[in-house]
């Protein structure tokens, strides 16, 4: 057992070696450090498993060396046993002997007395005769004192027996438990190295809710079965309260309007019911991610998004990590998702711009703007849809319709209007609704 102190020598060495030369980036980011964090944090509880695993390791090998101090006990006190029981045969014996000695001359005098052939001389051999049934009565009883004693003597080894076999099963069930726990600690540091590789490589975990958490994401948001849930996630200032007031059909400045603002704005999730009664319809303005609050990877299951029926992916400039990470989730939940890239209106404007059209000259042909917005506008769409298709790609994800609107055509969509300027907003509530 001289091996079990080197090998928890050795484990100290590695997990000091895996932990302790980690080259610091002198710059980290929020999102850096938070890994860190958590792998710290993996790492401390992957150590604390080795040590409680050395514990066991350290515990099972003071059972298995008392319970063979114990048996090599119950043998030497069998041994003496059976050592004393076969000398107190011994002494029967040589008394038995002695007695049938005494017995032989015994008979040796009364045949003498018998041949005087006098009254004394029966008497005294009578006497003999008498002496000698005593003497073999006697023996008699040694004889089966010293049986007694060899039956004693041979239940004492079988008992010694039997401990040593009990001995022997208890330390090889030591054994097995030391190989267990050996096997054990190798999972875990196993275990431990995985997560650190798989942190390193940017591999994050899969998380799934438990039945509490999808019944305490529920009560937050409001659940009901009679209605349809939407909600709009994203990256923070995509425009995700501009496009909920434009579902809705109202301005930014409504009364009842989700709040909206250059800067993150929604820090916990709005519940905006439709205003039309007849519509059964509940739109939720969640929280954006990749924020110091909340990392890209952890969005998903901290805003509860498994809870709702359908998922709009609103992002504005790029198509990014997170918007694939939502995409995955709902893939792995069976939730329908709807891919928008929202603020069309200002993104074709600055196309237009970048065209050499300056839309504060005055001296500038409309014409001309009209058939640069027309080509813009074909460029936004075809870039948008290029650039999604092989993000979605490289994700293994399917292929899907993203949908380019402006909140401002999709607010007068909402109220039953037909802008000129629509792109994809009619077509977005329609497949929304159809959904519902």
């Amino acid at each position: 057992m001289a091996w079990i102190p080197g090998a928890i020598t050795g484990g100290i060495w590695l997990a000091s070696k895996l932990f302790g030369s980690r080259r610091r980036d002198p710059n980290p980011t929020y999102a850096a450090i938070e890994a860190r964090k958590r792998a710290e944090a993996e790492r401390d509880r992957a150590i604390g498993d080795l040590d409680g695993m050395r514990a066991q390791v350290a515990q099972l090998v003071q059972s298995m060396q008392a319970m063979q101090s114990r048996t090599l006990q119950s043998q030497q006190e069998a041994m003496l046993a059976a050592a004393a029981a076969q000398q107190k045969t011994q002494e029967q014996m040589r008394a038995m002997v002695d007695a049938e000695r005494a017995a032989n001359a015994a008979r040796f005098a009364a045949e003498s007395a018998a041949r005087l052939a006098t009254e004394k001389s029966k008497k005294k051999a009578q006497e003999a005769e008498a002496e000698a049934q005593r003497t073999q009565t006697a023996l008699e009883g040694a004889r089966r004192a010293a049986e007694a004693f060899k039956q004693d003597a041979e239940r004492l080894q079988r008992a010694a027996d039997e401990e040593k076999r009990k001995a022997d099963e208890a330390i090889a069930q030591s054994e097995a438990a030391r190989n267990a726990a050996e096997n054990s600690v190798r999972e875990a540091t196993a275990a431990k190295e995985d997560a650190e590789k798989r942190l390193r490589e940017g591999i994050q975990p899969v998380l799934t809710p438990t039945p509490r958490e999808i019944l305490a994401a529920q009560a937050k948001i409001q659940y009901q079965e009679n209605l349809f849930h939407f909600a709009v996630a994203g990256r923070a200032g995509g425009g995700k309260s501009s496009l909920i007031n434009a579902f809705r059909g109202m301005s930014n400045r409504a009364a009842g309007s989700a709040r909206t603002g250059v800067t993150e704005t929604t820090l916990t999730v709005g519940r905006y019911p439709d205003p039309d009664e007849r519509c059964q319809h509940v739109w939720y303005d969640l929280p954006g991610a990749g924020t110091i609050r909340i990392p890209d990877w952890q969005y998903f299951n901290a805003q509860g998004l498994y809870v709702f029926d359908c998922i709009i992916v609103l992002f504005d400039n790029r198509f990014t990590h997170t918007d694939i990470a939502i995409l995955l989730n709902c893939r792995r939940f069976k939730i329908p998702t709807y891919i928008v890239r929202s603020k069309a209106d200002q993104h074709i404007r600055n196309i237009v711009k970048e065209m050499g059209y300056e839309s504060d000259d005055e001296n500038a042909d409309r014409s001309q703007r009209s058939t640069l917005c027309m080509a813009a506008r074909e460029q936004l769409v075809d870039e948008t849809r290029r650039n999604v298709k092989a993000n979605l790609a490289e994700a293994n994800l399917p292929d899907q319709r993203v949908y380019v609107v402006s909140s401002s055509c999709l607010r007068a969509v909402a109220k039953g209007e037909q802008p000129s300027r629509a792109i994809d907003e009619i077509q977005l509530l329609n497949d929304l609704y159809t959904e519902a």
